[in-house]
């Protein structure tokens, strides 16, 4: 079983990254807000789980125990394959989803891609009081600007309103936050938001 992977981060896509080891490039799937942390050319250290299914073989990976530990949490659910729970953790960190699990909130729940109200209440009621979350920070990786920030969670909604996906939307944001070097939160800046903006997009469209 793969463990972890340390390497050097070949490509980044969408929903997918590219790292390579030693000459083998391995394509992980990873939750959007780690899919912001890197880039092309990083050394990377990411901790992995493989599903092993009828139709496919796929490698998870996670830039923190934390986020590892809640995907195989969310596994233990009934009904909650790799795809749900990854959808999860790209809407939400480890202690955002403690916080919406603690409040019990359903509907905040069924903003994660592919859950709905069912699954988040299956998850509610089998994780409650049992989650144990690690807040150890990310290997190897900058942590970006969390999506508390007002403007940057504004320049996400308006990528979904032009039909993007939303984590990959989340992602790009984040990204596109980092490598431009701005500040956290962003400030209330139209010309900062246009290059925000025209960044994420063009990231986007690079991974297509």
């Amino acid at each position: 079983m793969i463990g972890s992977l340390t390497g050097t981060v070949e490509t980044v896509e969408s929903d997918i990254a590219i790292i390579d080891v030693n000459g083998i490039g391995f394509a992980v799937h990873m939750p959007a807000n780690d899919l912001g942390r890197i880039h092309m050319g990083q050394e990377v250290h990411v901790l992995t789980s493989l599903s092993v299914s009828q139709d496919a073989i796929n490698l998870y990976a996670f830039l923190t125990k934390g986020e590892l530990d809640l995907y195989r949490q969310l596994l233990k659910v009934s009904g909650i394959g790799p795809k749900v729970a990854l959808g999860v953790l790209s809407t939400f960190t480890p202690k955002e989803f403690a916080a919406v699990l603690h409040k019990q909130d359903t509907t905040a729940l069924t903003k994660a891609p592919g859950l709905g109200r069912k699954g988040a209440q299956k998850i509610i009621l089998e994780l409650a009081n049992k989650l144990v979350i690690d807040d150890a920070q990310p290997t190897e990786a900058s942590t970006p600007p969390e999506m508390s920030d007002t403007v940057a969670q504004q320049l996400v909604d308006a990528m979904v309103n032009m039909g993007k996906d939303p984590r990959a939307a989340k992602g790009a944001v984040m990204k596109a936050i980092e490598d431009l070097g701005l500040p956290a939160p962003l400030p209330n800046d139209k010309a900062i938001e246009a290059k925000v903006l025209s960044y994420a997009f063009r990231s986007l469209d690079r991974s297509l």
